[in-house]
């Protein structure tokens, strides 16, 4: 199909000649599969003296044919030794360049080729999902063509094919990368599965003083059908391995998505599933765990990619300005509207709309929110005339949506819509197996004012002993300060908050570091006590004391483990 026209989107390939082009919107690209380095030309046929093998008539497919040919000849026992070694070959080898080296190695001990691919087919005779190349005295140095009139015959009549003596051919003119490698002779076979073509094999030699023969091409043929699965299984895997490398290069940037604990597990899968749909999202979870970089990774993996993301905090703005930068106004609307505005849901026309903290929305505004969900229209401050526009909607909140329903501060039927589908981020104590790894990744990402190679052991106890109340966000803030105040190459106990460290156990820190931390908290233990007996219990009255919020005062207690 030729295509005069079409928009680029992140991750496109570009195929000119041998070269390929991708395309890219971000810093950080995708990961990319290897590079094809066996291309089709667009010569004419491959003429000759042709032996065609199909399926059916092939020697493994007929086990009495071949030990009728055993007592007659020698061949069809050096075919079969031939078959158990590549059997040996491939059952050792994981990776899918590995079983194609293997299996080229193997065909290349048998039978006298000059050069060879593997090409694993994807939807056509011009798609390749993967290719693979070997050169006996060269390797994979250099790259070859090979016929696509060739191709195309494989793909067409699924049978083996054989062709000599093609250099002295008359009948046509020959492929255009046949003649300029003066190849005299091909195979070529194909590799079924399911009875769909997954692979072939493709042998030649331009050396007029050999020609492959039917033997050649059974025991190509016999190769073909014991790697068929392997192959598939082996591209099947590299796919899924791919894929998830391409997930996590979309989440590397995103420090609160990293982890591997099966919450976050859950997490990625779920962005995964719902990314692709145009389904509303609410995203719910604490402070500090990563809410809006959730939203976004849902929007990079949608097809509203490179349209806008627009990203409205609603706890941030009161109701009637609020109204304003979510629908717009029209001129004279309100004091102060000199001129006509279009509101970020306008802004937002084909791309997503973040709604942060959803839960903090007036009430008048949830009404309003409620038709562009339903209708997808909305009107203007000032305005009757209603605009219709095409966008997603994500929200984010850490309140209990359904109990702010019971206490009436929040609508039911807004409530529904929302709730379509719902992603939830634990918070970090309920995944501190991936402490470590958030903390390793903000040593690099604040470590570059002086050379910091990791952590204690003892620092490493202190994190994933405390609770962290402020989540991802004052875990990377710990981080920083212990980068910056530091004076070694390995971040210890006594360069992390107070609050932290007297949180662990007392085996958390060395014995020197458990006197000193243990005395400091006595102390704060003491001072928080005296205060509360002064002010008869009150901890708003204890907080003023001590010249504290009653917030931090009650984070505190808790770390100190009062009552």
């Amino acid at each position: 199909m030729v295509v005069n026209e079409s928009a680029l989107e992140h991750g496109n390939e570009i195929r000119i000649g041998r070269s390929v082009f991708l395309f890219v919107m971000e810093e950080n690209p995708i990961p990319q599969r290897p590079v094809a380095a066996v291309d089709l030309d667009e010569g004419g046929a491959v003429p000759g003296s042709t032996i065609v093998l199909r399926r059916e008539d092939a020697a493994y497919a007929r086990p009495e044919a071949m030990l009728d040919a055993a007592a007659q000849s020698d061949c069809v026992a050096r075919r079969l030794k031939a078959i158990l070694r590549v059997s040996r070959e491939i059952s050792s080898a994981g990776e899918l360049l590995d079983l194609q080296r293997l299996l080229i190695e193997a065909v290349f001990d048998s039978i006298p080729a000059q050069r060879g691919a593997i090409l694993l087919v994807g939807n056509s005779p011009d798609d390749f999902a993967s290719t693979f190349h070997w050169l006996r005295h060269a390797g994979q140095s250099q790259p070859f063509s090979i016929p696509r009139s060739m191709i195309q015959r494989i793909f067409e009549e699924r049978a083996a094919v054989c062709v000599n003596d093609i250099h002295r051919s008359q009948e046509t003119i020959p492929s255009e990368s046949i003649a300029q490698a003066g190849v005299s002779s091909i195979l070529a076979v194909p590799m079924l599965s399911s009875g769909d073509l997954l692979t072939l094999i493709y042998l030649d030699t331009s050396d007029p003083g050999v020609r492959f023969t039917e033997n050649h091409l059974q025991l190509l043929a016999g190769i073909a059908e014991l790697a068929a699965t392997p192959l598939r299984n082996a591209h099947d895997r590299e796919r899924l391995k791919f894929e998830n490398e391409r997930l996590l290069s979309e989440l590397a940037g995103n420090e609160a998505l990293l982890g591997t604990a099966d919450r976050m597990r859950a997490v990625h899968r779920a962005i995964v599933k719902v990314a692709p749909t145009d389904s509303t999202v609410l995203i719910t979870g604490s402070s500090g765990t990563g809410k809006e970089l959730v939203a976004r990774a849902i929007h990079r993996n949608s097809s509203r990619y490179g349209k806008p993301f627009v990203a409205i905090n609603c706890a941030a703005i009161t109701e009637t300005p609020l109204e304003s930068e979510c629908f717009g106004h029209e001129k004279g609307s309100f004091t102060g509207a000199v001129a006509q505005k279009k509101g970020k849901f306008e802004e937002a026309d084909g791309g997503t709309v973040f709604l942060d903290e959803i839960g903090e929305l007036a009430l008048p505004l949830q009404a309003k929110l409620l038709r562009v969900l339903q209708e997808r229209e909305f009107e203007r401050v000032g305005s009757t005339r209603p605009i219709k526009i095409n966008l997603r909607i994500l929200a984010a909140t850490n309140r209990d949506l359904e109990q702010e329903v019971r206490r009436g501060t929040f609508r039911q039927d807004l409530f529904y819509r929302l709730n379509i589908v719902s992603v939830h981020l634990p918070d970090l104590r309920e995944r501190r197996e991936d402490i470590p790894l958030l903390a390793t990744h903000f040593i690099k990402k604040h470590g570059k004012a002086r050379r910091v190679l990791g952590m204690s052991r003892e620092a490493i106890s202190c994190l994933i002993n405390y609770d962290w109340p402020g989540n991802v966000r004052e875990l990377e803030n710990a981080i920083e300060r212990a980068v910056v105040l530091g004076s070694t190459d390995q971040i210890l106990p006594d360069d992390l908050p107070d609050s932290i460290v007297e949180a662990a156990p007392p085996t958390a820190v060395s014995s020197l570091g458990t006197k000193f931390h243990e005395t400091i908290k006595q102390m704060k233990k003491r001072l928080v006590t005296n205060a509360l007996q002064q002010a008869n219990g009150s901890c708003v009255e204890a907080a003023k004391a001590l010249g504290l919020h009653p917030n931090n005062l009650y984070r505190l207690m808790k770390t100190l483990s009062l009552k």
